[in-house]
C-alpha cells in the first residue's frame, strides 16, 4: 500500500482544513486507517483511526468533536475533516495504514502497530 497525504496549508485559528489521503497499491479496503501528527521537538501523536468499513473511530482526546475522519474506499481515500482549529495543532500530519482483516474492533492508537505511512503534510495555524 502506497499512501500520499494532501491538503495541508497555512489557516488561522477558528478556521477548518481537510486532509486527504490517498492509497494505492494493495488491497485498501482491509486496512485500518489512522492520522498521526509531528509537532516540531515533539513526539509523534496520534489523532485518530478508521475501520475498514468506516463504521468505528477513534480519536484522542485533543481533538475529540473538533475532528472527524471518514473514508471512501470506492476512491480508496481517507478524510481528516479538522474544525475550529488551533495554533497548538500545528504539526506535519501523517496518514498511516495497517491490516485490521475487516475488523470493526481494536482500533490501534499506536503507531508501532501501521505498517505504511505517508509522507505528510503541513499544517499550520495562526493565532
Amino acid at each position: 500500500v502506497q499512501l500520499q497525504a494532501s491538503g495541508g496549508g497555512l489557516v488561522q485559528a477558528g478556521t477548518s482544513l481537510r486532509l486527504s489521503c490517498a492509497a494505492s497499491g494493495r488491497a485498501f479496503v482491509s486496512y485500518a486507517m489512522g492520522w498521526f501528527r509531528q509537532a516540531p521537538g515533539k513526539e509523534r501523536e496520534f489523532v485518530g483511526a478508521i475501520s475498514w468499513s468506516g463504521g468505528s473511530t477513534y480519536y484522542a482526546d485533543s481533538v475529540k468533536g473538533r475532528f472527524t475522519i471518514s473514508r471512501d474506499n470506492a476512491k480508496n481515500t481517507v478524510y481528516l475533516q479538522m474544525n475550529s482549529l488551533q495554533p497548538e495543532d500545528t504539526a506535519v500530519y501523517y496518514c498511516a495504514a495497517y491490516d485490521n482483516y475487516y475488523s470493526d474492533y481494536d482500533l490501534s492508537p499506536r503507531g508501532s502497530e501501521y505498517d505504511y505511512w505517508g509522507q505528510g503534510t503541513q499544517v499550520t495555524v495562526s493565532s
